[in-house]
C-alpha cells in the first residue's frame, strides 16, 4: 500500500477525523487539509490567529449566515463549520486516483422531493407574483433529488470524489469535505469570490447549455449563445455582482470576458470581475453573500422570495466553502467557491440541490428541464447514475468527434465578442473614485430602498467628484434628508403605490420633504415612480416587465441607451412634455416616462449605474447637473 493510500484509508476508518480533500482547476496534485473542526457563529469568528499567530482555516458556510447581511433565510441549524488546518499536504493526483475507491455505491428510494407538476407551479407563481407585481428582475428556487445510501458514508464520499476526479473536467474546484455529521462532495464550476494580493476577483457563471448526446458540436453551442434569455440571464447576475464589488472595492470593479466555461456536461458562460480592496477576507466574504447565481436580484428581496416559496431550508446550498490561507504580508488570501453540484451525505441520505434562474420569460417546464439536467450532471459525474460514455481517466467523456476546441472557433469567439457592445464601457475599462470630476468638492447621500444598485450609483457619484455615502431608507433621518448637498433617492423592489408597505411609505416621505425643501435631488426608478405620482402623474404596471431589458430614449434631447429594471411605470399622455412646472420626457407612442426635471430635482427610470446603460455616466452627469444648478 502507498503512502498516500494508508493515509486516506486511516482518514477514512476513523470517524472522528476531519478532513477535507481540494482538486484546483488544472492541478495535478490534491490538497489534503487534516486538523481539527470547530463550529462558530458568525464569519468574525472565524479563527485567523490563534495565540497572535496566522492560522489557515477551512471553512464551510451555509445559507442562513446571509442574515449578517440582515437578509432573511430560515434557520436551520446548518453549522459555520471551520476546519482548524494542522497540515497541508500536496499528494500526486496520480496517487489519490489509484489510492480511492472505484466500487459503485447504489442508490435506492430516489426521487425530487418536488415533483415536477409541482415544481412548475412554483415557476408559474414566482413569474406572476413576483416579478409580475416588480418584486426583483430573478429568483433561483430549488429543489432536491435525494435517495437513500446504504454503504459506509465516508467510504462513499471519497468514491464520488474519485469518480469526480476522473470523469468532471472544467470544475474551478473539485472537492471532498468529511467531518463527523456532515459530509460534502462536489465539482463547483464557480469561483465566487477570491482575494489575493490586495485584488478582489468574482466570476459570475450563469447560462445552462446542457450537451446533446455525443457532446456539444459548434451547431448547437451558437444556438445556445444567440439565446436572449441566456445573454440576459448573464448580465443581470454581472450587474449584481457589480453592486457587490463596488461595496468591497474601492475602483469599483472591472469586467472582462465574457468567456466560455465548458465542463464534461454543461457549458456556461461567464464573465470576470475585478478590484482592489483592502478589507480583512472575513468582510469581503460577509459582504458577497451570496452569487445571484443562486438566489437572484436584487439580492435581499431575492432572500425574501426564497423564503415564500422554497419548502425546505437551504442548508449548504449556494453558500460557500472558504480557505483562508495566510500569506507573506501577516494577513491571510481568500479562496472561495460557491456550494453548487455538491452532493450532501447525511445519516444515509443523498441529496443534490438544484435550482433554475426564473426571469420574465421563463417556460415552467423548461425550468423543470433544467433542474432534471443539473441533477443528472452532478449524479452522471458521481457515478451515481449511468454515464453516456465511460471514459478512460485522462479522456474527455463529451468531446465532438471532430476534435475542434469550440472556444477557439470565430464564430463563437464573435457571439461572445459582441456581447460586450452592448455593455457600459465605464465598467469595462479602468476608473478610479473621482478627485477632479465635474463636482469635485460637492457632496451626496444616498438613500438604499433595498435595493445594492445604489453601491454601483454611489461609485459613479465618487467617479464624477462627489463624496457619496449610502444610508438605508429606515436609519435616514429627517435631518440627513435636509442636510444633504445632493440626495439621490435610490431604487427598490415592490409597488410604488402601496404606501401601506413601510418602505414605499418612508420612500415617499423622504422625496415628498426634499421636494418640499426645494433642495437638489436626483429619483431613481422606484423614487422616479414616487417623484412622478407626487408630480400628479399616473403610475400603472408594465404589460410585460422591463427587468434586465436595454432600451434606447429620449432624455432631455439626446438619446440615451439604458438598462432597465422596472415593472411599474409613469405614463402620460402620448406627446405630452410638461407637467406644472415639470419637464417630461416620454415615450412619444405609449407616454411612458423615462425621466422629469424640474426646479432643483431630475430623475430617471432606468439604472444609469447599470452594466447595460452604455450611456449611463454621461447621462447620470446631464441629470445631476440640472438638479445641482437648480
Amino acid at each position: 500500500m502507498t503512502d498516500t493510500a494508508a493515509l486516506l484509508t486511516a482518514l477514512a476508518q476513523d470517524p472522528e477525523a476531519s478532513f477535507v480533500l481540494i482538486a484546483r482547476d488544472g492541478a495535478q496534485s490534491v490538497e489534503l487539509l487534516t486538523g481539527a473542526t470547530t463550529d462558530i457563529d458568525l464569519l468574525a469568528d472565524i479563527p485567523l490567529t490563534v495565540d497572535g499567530v496566522p492560522r489557515e482555516v477551512f471553512a464551510m458556510v451555509p445559507y442562513r449566515q446571509v442574515r449578517e447581511r440582515g437578509f432573511d433565510a430560515a434557520d436551520d441549524g446548518t453549522p459555520l463549520r471551520c476546519l482548524l488546518v494542522d497540515e497541508h499536504r500536496h499528494l500526486p493526483l496520480s496517487d489519490v486516483l489509484s489510492a480511492l475507491p472505484t466500487e459503485s455505491v447504489p442508490l435506492r428510494d430516489s426521487g425530487f422531493d418536488i415533483s415536477d407538476d409541482a415544481y412548475a407551479e412554483i415557476v408559474t407563481r414566482v413569474i406572476a407574483d413576483e416579478i409580475g407585481r416588480g418584486e426583483g428582475a430573478n429568483f433561483v428556487i430549488r429543489r432536491d433529488y435525494t435517495a437513500a445510501v446504504d454503504a459506509d458514508e465516508r467510504l462513499t464520499a471519497l468514491t464520488w470524489f474519485r469518480a469526480l476526479l476522473a470523469h468532471e473536467r472544467g470544475a474551478y474546484w473539485t472537492f471532498a469535505v468529511i467531518t463527523p455529521s456532515h459530509i460534502a462532495v462536489g465539482a463547483s464550476p464557480e469561483a465566487h469570490v477570491v482575494a489575493r494580493d490586495g485584488i478582489v476577483t468574482m466570476n459570475p457563471i450563469s447560462g445552462t447549455f446542457r450537451h446533446p448526446a455525443g457532446g456539444a458540436t459548434k451547431d448547437t453551442l451558437v444556438d445556445f449563445l444567440s439565446s436572449t434569455k441566456e445573454t440576459e440571464e448573464l448580465f443581470m447576475v454581472v450587474d449584481e455582482e457589480l453592486k457587490m464589488m463596488s461595496a468591497v472595492c474601492s475602483d469599483g470593479g472591472r469586467i472582462t470576458g465574457p468567456h466560455l466555461k465548458q465542463m464534461s456536461r454543461l457549458t456556461h458562460t461567464e464573465y470576470m470581475l475585478r478590484g482592489r480592496s483592502r478589507l480583512d477576507p472575513r468582510d469581503i466574504l460577509r459582504e458577497t453573500m451570496f452569487a445571484p447565481t443562486v438566489t437572484g436580484s436584487p439580492m435581499q428581496n431575492a432572500c425574501a422570495v426564497i423564503g415564500r416559496h422554497e419548502t425546505t431550508p437551504r442548508g449548504y446550498y449556494s453558500g460557500v466553502a472558504a480557505l483562508f490561507t495566510p500569506n507573506a504580508d501577516g494577513g491571510h488570501d481568500l479562496d472561495a467557491p460557491i456550494l453548487i453540484r455538491t452532493v450532501y451525505l447525511e445519516d444515509g441520505r443523498l441529496r443534490v440541490p438544484v435550482g433554475a434562474t426564473l426571469v420574465r420569460h421563463s417556460d415552467p417546464y423548461g425550468e423543470v428541464s433544467e433542474t432534471h439536467g443539473k441533477a443528472a450532471g452532478v449524479l452522471g459525474a458521481i457515478g451515481a447514475i449511468a454515464r453516456e460514455v465511460i471514459p478512460a481517466v485522462d479522456a474527455d467523456p463529451d468531446k465532438p468527434s471532430a476534435d475542434a476546441d469550440l472556444a477557439a472557433d470565430d464564430e463563437v469567439t464573435a457571439l461572445l465578442a459582441s456581447r460586450n457592445s452592448r455593455l457600459a464601457e465605464f465598467w469595462l475599462n479602468p476608473q478610479e473614485d473621482g478627485t477632479t470630476g465635474p463636482f469635485a468638492g460637492r457632496t451626496a447621500l444616498v438613500v438604499d430602498a433595498e435595493d445594492r444598485f445604489t453601491t454601483m450609483l454611489a461609485h459613479q457619484l465618487r467617479h464624477l467628484g462627489l463624496d457619496a455615502r449610502i444610508v438605508q431608507w429606515h436609519e435616514v433621518s429627517d435631518e440627513d434628508i435636509d442636510a444633504a448637498e445632493l440626495l439621490v433617492a435610490g431604487p427598490g423592489p415592490g409597488d410604488p403605490r402601496e404606501s401601506g408597505n413601510p418602505r414605499i411609505a418612508r420612500m415617499r416621505a423622504v422625496v415628498a420633504r426634499r421636494l418640499e425643501s426645494a433642495r437638489p435631488l436626483l429619483a431613481v426608478c422606484l423614487s422616479h415612480q414616487i417623484l412622478a405620482d407626487r408630480l400628479g402623474i399616473g403610475l400603472a404596471p408594465l404589460t410585460t416587465p422591463h427587468q434586465g431589458l436595454q432600451k434606447v430614449v429620449p432624455v432631455f434631447g439626446e438619446d440615451a441607451s439604458i438598462g432597465f429594471y422596472n415593472t411599474f411605470t409613469a405614463r402620460v399622455a402620448p406627446g405630452q412634455t410638461r407637467i406644472g412646472e415639470a419637464e417630461v420626457s416620454a415615450d412619444p407612442t405609449t407616454g411612458d416616462v423615462y425621466a422629469l426635471r424640474g426646479d432643483g430635482f431630475a430623475s430617471v427610470q432606468g439604472h444609469l449605474e447599470s452594466i447595460l446603460s452604455r450611456d449611463g455616466i454621461r447621462t447620470l452627469e446631464r441629470l445631476i447637473a440640472h438638479a445641482l444648478a437648480g
